[in-house]
This record gives structure tokens, sequence and C-alpha cells, in this order.
């Protein structure tokens, strides 16, 4: 068992010391409701930018992408560029509706192209996933590694400690603590993981021939067969698109970042950074667990990978940085999944029915929410240790619960015709027909690979559409409001070109390392 020298302990310290005064400084000022939910609308780019990369790149994507690789390799980085190809997208054609209408949830946008039914249901489904997907597997994977280098720690008590860490700041500070500190977190963890790359290439001699000939060639390639069991090629071009276009558009845990941006500009080079950042977990995360293949053949599970690779070849004083680092992730995705919930639950449930409601009582109330939520994901993560494998627990609930709303979604942003009550039926109708293949699925009656099942979900949900439509006599049903309709109608208008010659050039690098890595 790896144990901790005192340097690795002055680190730790250290950068628990700096977020403290970060938090401090940050949450000084009781924050008003816009504050709290947006951080003021006054993020730049690069607290943009970084803290997108850092509340994604939680602490179930350091502990899960090396599993993964070690477990079946390097494909599970698609889910990395497909990100970034996703962002751009976003960057380009839907943040600037989303800004341009001043909305502080996703689930706003869609009451004002259908109505109130629409705006609560995505929003409960996105609190749920928040909470039981994101934050509780951020704990658990937190405290996976904390229990290696502290064995006498149980692992309920420490998801309960970080839980209360994490909650506590997000709580006082609302979003501005979030953003801020996910700029410290992401440096951190870039560092970290970095340090840990270069010590485990070391052990090839840094030569990729060697992990060419230490590792089956199938392990070092992207695409994969068709009946692949991990992510099949047809997985990633029809399902990776739809996981990736909930989690970077219409989830809330991710999309506030952008939403709080000062403007249309400031969101799209923001989004664009954090795409160029997607392009890096390849290299300093997914090979390294991939090369960890050939270093440790008796793991018990996939999720040991990481803190074992720590344990076994960071030196001193780097275990402590990189483990810094790991709790820089598991800080920044926890805060970032409570804040968000808050601000669902506050804006879209409980401002509606108190027209009245002051800022500073909203403010209260989303403090209270955000408490209330981390007790509820500390209770559940403990559960997550019953599961195989904690990324395929995390991506098999996206893959069945997403696409009937993302279907909607876009119907909803990029075409007139859908009427509320013919897409209310559509997320009705896909999620029950989604819930029947998971029991299928699980059954065994069905042997489909999760992300093609996300494929066929969404080709489902917009033939379901379609009939919806039909069956109401196929009446155009754009909502009443026309600013809803000019918004449909902008496109590209106002965008940067500055952007718009990053996203080009994204594009382009991320076709070229599929390539490399085919």
């Amino acid at each position: 068992m790896h144990s901790l020298h005192w340097l690795d302990y002055v680190v730790l310290g250290g950068y628990l010391a700096i977020l403290v005064v970060v938090c401090l400084r940050v949450a000084r000022r009781s924050p008003t409701a816009d504050d709290l939910f947006l951080a003021g609308r006054s993020l730049g780019v690069g607290v943009v930018g970084l803290s997108l990369f850092a509340s994604n790149i939680s602490s179930t994507t350091l502990i899960g992408l090396p599993g993964a690789a070690w477990q079946s390799g390097i494909a599970v980085a698609n889910y990395e560029w497909m990100a970034a190809l996703v962002l751009v997208f976003s960057a380009l054609f839907v943040v600037p509706r989303l800004l341009r209408a001043r909305v502080t949830t996703i689930p706003q946008w869609l009451e004002r192209r259908f109505d109130a039914r629409l705006r609560k249901y995505l929003s409960a489904v996105t609190v749920f996933l928040s909470i039981m997907l994101d934050t509780a597997g951020s704990l658990y994977a937190g405290a996976l590694v904390l229990l290696l280098f502290f064995p006498s720690l149980s692992l309920a008590p420490t998801i309960a400690v970080i839980a209360l860490l994490a909650g506590l700041y997000t709580a006082a500070g609302g979003l501005r603590a979030v953003a801020y500190t996910d700029v410290l977190q992401t440096i951190v963890l870039l560092a970290g993981s970095l340090l840990l790359t270069v010590m485990v290439f070391g052990e090839f001699d840094y030569s990729w021939a060697a992990v060419k000939a230490a590792l089956p060639p199938e392990q070092l390639s992207l695409i994969r067969p068709l009946d692949d069991p991990q992510l099949p090629w047809l997985g990633t071009l029809i399902g990776l698109p739809v996981l990736g276009f909930y989690y970077w558009t219409m989830n809330q845990y991710v999309s506030q970042r952008l939403l709080g941006a000062r403007n249309q500009a400031t969101a799209g080079r923001g989004a664009m950074l954090a795409a160029a950042l997607k392009l890096l977990p390849l290299f300093i995360m997914v090979l390294p667990g991939a090369m960890a293949a050939a270093l440790f053949t008796d793991l018990e599970r996939a999720d040991m990978v990481f803190p074992t690779l720590i344990a076994e070849y960071a030196p001193v004083g780097v275990a402590g940085l990189i483990l810094a680092g790991l709790l820089a992730a598991i800080m920044s995705s926890v805060d970032s999944a409570l804040n968000s919930s808050s601000t669902l639950i506050s804006v879209d449930f409980i401002a509606p029915r108190k027209p009245d409601w002051d800022a500073q009582a909203m403010a209260r109330t989303g403090r209270g929410i955000t408490l209330l939520l981390m007790l509820v994901a500390a209770v559940w993560a403990p559960m997550i240790d019953r599961f195989p494998g904690l990324f395929a627990y995390l991506q098999q609930g996206f893959a069945y619960v997403t696409p009937p709303l993302v279907a909607v979604f876009l119907l909803g942003s990029f075409s007139h015709w859908l009427s509320a009550r013919a897409a209310l039926r559509t997320v009705i109708t896909g999620h029950v027909v989604s819930s029947l293949c998971f029991v299928a699925s699980q059954a065994g009656w069905i042997n489909l690979h999760f992300t093609i099942v996300a494929g066929l979900l969404l080709g489902f949900s917009l033939v379901a559409a379609c009939l919806w439509h039909r069956v109401e006599g196929g009446v155009a049903a754009l909502q009443r409001d026309e600013a809803v309709a000019a918004e449909i109608r902008a496109g590209l208008q106002g965008l940067p070109k500055d952007v718009l010659a990053a996203a080009i050039a994204l594009v382009a690098l991320t076709a070229a390392l599929v390539w490399c890595f085919r």
C-alpha cells in the first residue's frame, strides 16, 4: 500500500488553502440570484473555457477513462474528440440563440418554444441525471482514490466529507465561485495528469514503438469493429453525437457557463477553448490507461487503474500534486452539478409559483437546495460500488434517457412546425420505448451496444414527432412569441470571424487526430 510523503501532504494542504482563499474572496459579498446562478453574466473567455473543461473532466473521467482504456483500448477517447465537435456545433448554431433569448436555464428556452410542461419535464430529468449520475459518480470516484492512500478511511464517510466541502462553497458563492475555482482546478488537473503521463511513458523509455510493441494493435485504435463490445464504430457515428449534444448543449450542469458569458463572442471563444482542451484527454488520460494494460495485469477492477498508477509511479511531491488534481476534478464536477440543479429547481419550479419572490430570497432558497441535493448525492454515491464499472454506469444512464429530449430540442430549435402537444407526446413516447429497451437489454433480449441504442432511439423519437404532428392535423405551431421565430431564423448572425476560423481549425485538427489513431 502506497503511503504519502510529508511533501505530498504539504502540496495537498497548499492546494486546499488556495482553494479556500479563492472561495472566500469570490463569496465575500452575498451573491444575488443572478450572481448565484449565472455569475452576473460576467464570465470572460478564459473562465468560460477552462470552467467548461474542468466541469467535464471530473473525477469520474480521471477514473473512468484510464480504466476503460486499460480494459479495452483507446476507443474510449472517442467520447472526448466527439465532444470537441459537438462544442463547435453548439457554439455556432445553438448558444447564440440562447444568449440572445437571455434565458437563465436551458428549459426556459423550451418553454418559450413550446410550453411550461416541456420546461419542467426537461428540468426534472436534468436534475435527476446531474445528481444521480454526475454528482454521485464524482463523489464515488474520488473516494476510491483517497481510500487507496488512506486505507483507514471507509467509503461512505469519505464521500460525505467531499460532498460537504463542495456543497458549502457552492452554496456560499454560486456560479462565480464555481467558475473561478474551476480555473484553478483545471490548471492543477492538467499539470497532474501530464506529469503522470510522462512518468508512465517513461516505463517504455519514451518510445512510441515500444508502446506499440507491448500492446495489441486494436488497443491503440479509435475505430473499432461493428461487433466490438466496448465501442463499435456505428455507436461512435450515431450514438456519441446524441450523448454529446445533450451533455454540452442541454445539460444545465455544463451550459450554465456559456449562459453566464459576457456576450455571444465571449461564449463562442470560450467554447472553442474548451473544445481544444477536449483533444488532450486522449494523450494525458486515455493513453496512460492503455499503457497500464502492459504494466498491470492482475487488477481486480478497471476503476483501480488510475489510483494504482499514482501509487506505483508518482514520486514524492508529485503524488500530492496529482491527488490535488483529483480533488480539483471532484470539486469541479460536484460544484457544477449542485449549482446547476439548484438553479433549475429555483428558477423552473419555485419562481413561477412566487412571482413576488425577491432576489435575496431566491438566493437563500438556492443555497438551501444546493445543500439538500448534496445530501442526496452523498447518500446514493456508495451504491455505485454495486455496479460493474463507473464509466459504463454513467454512459448507459445518459444513453437511454437523453435521445427523446435531444430530438425535441433539435426540432424546436431548427424548425417551426412542431407543436407543444406533439413535443410532449414525443418525449413521453420516447421515454416509454427507451425504458422498454433498457429492460430488454438487462434481460438479455437485446444485444446492442448502448451507443447504437442511443442513435436508434433518437431516430425513433424524430419519427414519433412527425407522426404526432400528423395526428394533430399537421398544423404549423410556432409559439406565440415572435422573438422565438427570430431566434430560429438568426443562424450565424453576429458570430465573430475568429470563432468561425477556430471552429474550422478544430474540425480539421480533430479529423487529423482520428486519422492518425484510426
